[in-house]
């Protein structure tokens, strides 16, 4: 599994935990909204990641702007879900390979 996969996993657990209501609402204000930006910052290492091993960044460019938008209650919650949710499914997704490249052994 490589390193974006890894990361994609792992920021679409966080996402799905900001999305359960009342716990997600409670972690953020709680951490003085500190965990948006903390999880902005990891959105960022993820995209850059995905961008380098040449695979899907939708997940990731969503999540960038949840950890801007966050902050609105109801679309917050959206954003969240949403987001987690294609975090996880471009993260289980087999990698494409370009026509040129040759294959792991």
């Amino acid at each position: 599994m490589s390193a974006s996969k890894a990361m994609k996993w792992i920021t679409g657990s966080f996402e799905i935990i900001l999305a359960i209501p009342f716990l997600g609402a409670t972690i953020v204000v709680f951490s003085g909204y500190s965990v948006l930006g903390f999880m902005f910052i990891l959105h960022l290492i993820t995209l850059i990641l995905s961008l380098k091993n040449n695979e899907s960044i939708y997940g990731s460019v969503l999540g960038i702007v949840t950890s801007l938008l966050a902050w609105i209650p109801i679309v917050g919650w959206v954003l969240h879900l949403i987001t987690g949710i294609l975090l996880m499914v471009s993260g289980g997704q087999k990698t494409r390979y370009p026509s040129n490249h040759t294959y792991p052994q």
